[in-house]
């Protein structure tokens, strides 16, 4: 499928990324998305199903796989 960003001729491939959410003042990762992504700019398209898997995982609270140092760029 043709990239959805105005002007960009790239194409979107399934590919798995690593998702970024800041919630309640924490900043969790979550790693192994199912995500389009276009192979010219990056853009990244989650689909509803993977969406909802997200935000059932960040309800669960569960402890993370293993933590990752935080720098600020200040």
């Amino acid at each position: 499928m043709k990239c959805s960003i105005d002007g960009c001729p790239g194409e979107y491939e399934a590919k798995n990324i690593m998702h970024t959410v800041r919630r309640h003042g924490q900043v969790i990762v979550i790693d192994h998305v199912p995500a389009d992504v276009c192979s010219f700019c990056g853009d990244a398209l989650l689909n509803l199903d993977t969406v909802q898997r997200i935000e059932s995982l960040l309800e669960e609270e569960r402890q993370p796989a293993t933590t990752v140092p935080l720098y600020e760029f200040v």
